[in-house]
Order: structure tokens, then sequence, then C-alpha cells
């Protein structure tokens, strides 16, 4: 049997688990998958060590940067995001090698691309968290240009919320929600940002999946824009990760 986890902290509702759980279940797959929920970065090789026969790990908040330093090697897109949520686990005699990989490009990508459009050439990001870096990496890869609003301390290629107007709108037709806003239960929230301005042009993305259609994409729907949440690019990562568990990558 082989065994796969989720590694952070809380771990109160768990896509990963209940996605791999039914997979196994309906494919006749002999897997398990468990939660590890840690308080501490730093017990990660403990969970490890403890746990000989898992193979691979997500990694989700707040771990996928702070786990870095503990793997042995990354990937490409890993390396250049400085963000994990793949961990490869390979074990030879008592010998332990972790290589560390980002599924969540592949998500971002196979999700959003079916959707761009020739027009689709400039993108507001909102938000700058973790989230938003992997989708900085996706947009750079296909030519798109990309700012992102922050209400943190400003760095490169970042603003503010209240410098997005109508000018702004009209350039960037690909308007991503890397926030939180809008997840249940606070259903009622959605980024600050002119929706008046959106057009039939626009495409709004939300990586929020729950509820299916956030505020933000409702908003978006009103004036025509082709929208999507985050959901198809949850299980587009879900099932990368699979595949690098059990390829020799």
């Amino acid at each position: 049997m082989k065994r796969y986890g989720l590694l952070g902290y809380p771990l109160t509702h768990s896509f990963s688990k209940r996605f791999f759980t039914e997979k196994f279940e309906t494919e006749n797959i002999d897997s398990t998958y468990d939660n590890f929920e840690i308080d501490n970065i730093n017990k990660f090789p403990e969970v490890v060590k403890n746990n000989p026969e898992v193979i691979g790990f997500n990694v989700t908040i707040p771990y996928k940067e702070l786990v870095i330093p503990f793997l042995d090697e990354l990937n490409d897109s890993a390396r250049e995001i400085g963000a994990v949520n793949t961990i490869k686990v390979k074990r030879n005699e008592n010998n332990i090698y972790l290589k560390g990989f980002n599924t969540d490009t592949y998500g971002f990508e196979t999700s959003l691309s079916p959707l761009l459009k020739d027009y689709h050439k400039k993108a507001l990001i909102l938000g700058t968290g973790g989230a938003s870096k992997a989708l900085k990496y996706v947009l750079h890869k296909r030519g798109i240009d990309y700012i992102s609003a922050s209400i943190e301390e400003l760095k490169e290629k970042e603003i503010r919320y209240e410098d997005i107007d109508k000018a702004l709108m009209k350039e960037r037709l690909l308007i991503i929600n890397a926030t939180p806003l809008g997840t249940y239960p606070k259903v009622d929230t959605s980024p600050n940002i002119p929706y008046e301005h959106i057009t039939k042009k626009h495409l709004l993305f939300d990586l929020v999946y729950n509820p299916g259609v956030t505020q933000f994409m409702k908003k978006g729907l009103e004036k025509g824009a082709t929208v999507k949440n985050g959901y198809e690019m949850l299980l587009g990562q879900a099932r990368r990760s699979y595949e690098i568990w059990n390829s020799e990558e």
C-alpha cells in the first residue's frame, strides 16, 4: 500500500484528503492519504522519519516556502517561484531524499489557457501573497504582462488598490483574484476594484472555489465578462502531484 499526505496548519478543511480518498476508492487504488497537521515546520523531519510508508506530500499554508530548507532538491518552477506544494520522497535503505515541486503552475495554466483570447495581453493580479507567485510564473511564461494590487509595502510591479482606475481596467483585461476574499463563509466579500469598468472582453479568474460563484465572479457576469473559479486549478495541481509521486521525476 502506498501512502501520501498533506502538510499544513491548520487543516480543518482539506480538499486534498477528500480528493485523493475519493480517487483511490473510485479507481480501486490500494493507497491512503492522511493529513499531517503540524504547528511548526521544524517538526517536518520527524513526520518523514516516523512515517516510512509515505512517498509523497502535498504542502499548503503556511509551509509552502518554509519547507524549502528541509528539501534536497527543487525542480525548475519551484526554484524560480520560491514555493513548494508537492514533495516526492525517495527512500533507499537508511537514506531519505526529498524533492520539491510546484504543481500550482500546472493547475493554473491548464485551467486558464482555454479561456485566453488574443487581447488578453495584460493582467491585474489582486493580492501579493504566496498564491500569486505561481500565477506570475505562468503569466511570464505565456508572455502576459502583469501587475499586482497590494495592501502591503509596494514592491516592483505592484500598485495600490486605490490606483486601479478606468484606464487600468480598460488596459488589463485579465483580472485574477489571488486573495481569500469571497471564500465561504464570508461569501459577501470581494476585492475592492471598480467593477463598473468591466466589459465583455474581460476574463475574471478567481482562485476561490467555495462558493462556486463568488461575488467577484458575479460582478463580472453582470457586465458580460467571462469568469472561472479555482476548482479546476485545484484538480489539475492534485492530478499533477499524483503523476510526480508515481514517476521517475
